[in-house]
């Protein structure tokens, strides 16, 4: 039987990406479209509509990629013989157009990368069941700084994580319930109910922490694995910033100055900086070289 590494951290971001899914499910079947974002469908069909594409985004897709190679790591061979469509399937979200922020009402192309997040899932519950594949990577000495940064972000996403529930953060602290106008459009709540793509990428940047405890064995799985979690950190980074910023310090008026958007790839200077921040996440060896257990290893 093949030995690879446990898959005890793809279930964690598997149950925390389906609770996320489940949430936005619920929450866009019973509020309004109008306090809502880029949706216009109502009642299930809406909420169906709008989990479907939710599949699509980088946090689920995304992460999809890495966690098939943790379990191809464990599995036989012919696994690929799933786990490269589903590589391939989930890739699909960087096609242009797949998937639109500005309307996120689901079409026929979303169905395609939600297959791949399935069969990705299918790869890590078999990966999981074979003898071994049960469990957590041991105790590393990063783990202090992945559960520091796991911290700071969760606490800069609590206006986002209750508005993906359905509610607002008390306003205080965080700007959210205060009325505000985008150019040309109507005053709405600053930090509006549903998906905020700040917590995409919350999520992305939470699943990459947990997925760089548990890295593949096998030198050119670890290799794909790293630089995928570079550019998953770094992207997943760079949404924070840009969604925490318009919504706390242009919405309070303390800049005008917008910064730059990321969320969909393209020549940008901003991306410049993500591709800049992966080289140097991978050249560091994250998630590539080992950095010991607790154990002294």
């Amino acid at each position: 039987m093949r030995r690879g590494v446990p898959q005890g951290e793809a279930l964690v971001v598997w149950a925390l990406l389906a609770a996320d899914v489940v949430a936005i499910l619920v929450v866009y079947s019973l509020v309004d479209p109008s306090q809502l974002h880029a949706v216009s469908g109502s009642g299930l069909q809406g909420g169906l509509s709008r989990a479907l594409v939710q599949l699509d985004f980088p946090c689920v897709a995304g992460a999809a990629i890495p966690i098939a190679l943790l379990a191809l790591d464990v599995l036989p061979r012919r696994a690929w013989l799933a786990g490269g469509p589903a590589i391939v399937l989930c890739a699909v979200i960087a096609w242009p157009g797949v998937l639109d922020p500005n309307d996120l009402d689901a079409r026929w192309i979303n169905i395609v990368p939600a297959i791949g997040v399935a069969l990705a899932l299918g790869l890590t519950i078999a990966a999981a069941t074979r003898a071994e594949g049960v469990g957590f990577a041991p105790p590393r000495r990063g783990d202090p700084a992945r559960v520091a940064a796991a911290a700071v972000t969760i606490l800069v996403s609590l206006p986002w994580i209750a508005a993906e529930v359905g509610i607002h953060f008390p306003q205080g602290i965080f700007l959210t319930t205060k009325p505000y106008a985008e150019p040309g459009q109507a005053p709405t709540a600053a930090v509006h109910l549903g998906h905020h793509h700040g917590w995409t990428g919350a999520l992305l940047v939470l699943s990459t922490l947990l997925l760089s405890r548990a890295r593949p064995t096998g030198a050119r799985l670890r290799k794909a694995f790293s630089l995928l979690l570079c550019l998953g950190i770094s992207y997943g980074t760079a949404l924070v910033v840009n969604d925490f910023w318009h919504e706390q310090l242009v919405k309070r008026g303390w800049t005008s100055w917008e910064f730059p958007s990321a969320l969909q790839p393209g020549l940008h200077v901003i991306w410049a900086v993500v591709l800049a921040a992966t080289a140097l996440l991978y050249a560091l060896g994250f998630a590539r070289r080992n950095d010991g257990v607790a154990e002294g290893r």
